[in-house]
């Protein structure tokens, strides 16, 4: 099975140069006055799989619509040191997104939904197979790219959406607590297949949960942050074997990190409570 589309390069022992993304004092107040982050100063090192960790409304997925260019900072700034960018400050073509719901259409078949980003781009059906076909292999949905979504079960829905994202080539994948709303046999598998796409490809990987237990099996690097205004509480590399796979969810190691991510997360929680 092919995925040339993609980073060639294995996620473990690249290169780190500077910083995929670097986001500097960043600050976000909405319109209603919620000010949801303050002076969050991040650095998203080539080839990681970063989680974001808080609780829910500390700004997690704020700082992810910040980095997709989908809204812009009140204060600080957001800096792409080795990339091309567009007339919007954004990097071209280089960022894939996976939010929380898959946003399928229902009237597309499993093809035209992955299709969507390159034809909006002007890239004709015929041109895009190969790139959308090699998308869905990626995810292992290939046989059913003529299927509609009303066919498919809310797991692969979610593959789809990853493979929307894929089809693009980014060097960047974020994904917004995309598994959030499915039952837990098929969040733990789908966990396992994004860890292992993750070190097949070399991608950059920013994956906001709520999760201790997700974001202890996922990540390279764990960001815990706090109630709002979000802001970085806790920062710290997770020591786990590259091949983790559901074994690794029984083993002392595992439990090990989601003893120190469960501690980090409730002195965040004790922290924003005194502030």
């Amino acid at each position: 099975m092919s995925h040339s589309f993609l980073a060639a390069e294995p996620a473990t022992g690249r290169p780190q140069p500077d910083a995929v993304v670097r986001l500097e004092d960043v600050g976000k107040v909405f319109a209603n006055g919620t000010v949801a982050l303050s002076g969050l100063s991040l650095a998203i090192a080539p080839g990681e799989f970063l989680s974001l960790l808080g609780p829910s409304g500390c700004g997690k997925s704020t700082a992810l619509r910040l980095i997709a260019g989908l809204s812009r900072p009140t204060s600080g700034s957001i800096a792409w040191p080795a990339a091309r960018l567009d007339g919007r400050g954004l990097p071209r073509g280089e960022i894939g997104f996976v939010f929380q719901e898959p946003t399928l259409m229902p009237w597309q078949t499993v093809f035209g939904n992955v299709w969507l980003p390159l034809r909006l781009a002007g890239i004709s059906s015929r041109q895009a197979r190969p790139a959308v076909m090699e998308a869905l292999a990626a995810v292992g949905l290939e046989p059913f790219a003529r299927a509609y979504p009303r066919e498919l079960s809310g797991g692969m829905k979610m593959r789809v959406a990853i493979a929307r994202a894929l089809v693009m080539r980014p060097r960047l994948l974020l994904m917004d607590e995309p598994f959030a709303a499915l039952d837990e046999i098929a969040r733990q598998q789908l966990n396992e297949d994004v860890l292992q796409l993750w070190r097949r490809t070399g991608l950059t990987v920013v994956f906001v949960t709520h999760s201790v237990f997700e974001s202890a099996f996922l990540a390279s690097r764990i960001v815990v942050m706090t109630p709002r205004p979000g802001r970085v509480f806790s920062d710290f590399a997770v020591a786990a074997p590259a091949d983790r796979d559901a074994r690794y969810r029984t083993s002392d190691a595992y439990h090990a990190v989601t003893a120190k991510v469960s501690r980090a997360l409730q002195e965040a929680m004790q922290a924003g409570a005194a502030a």
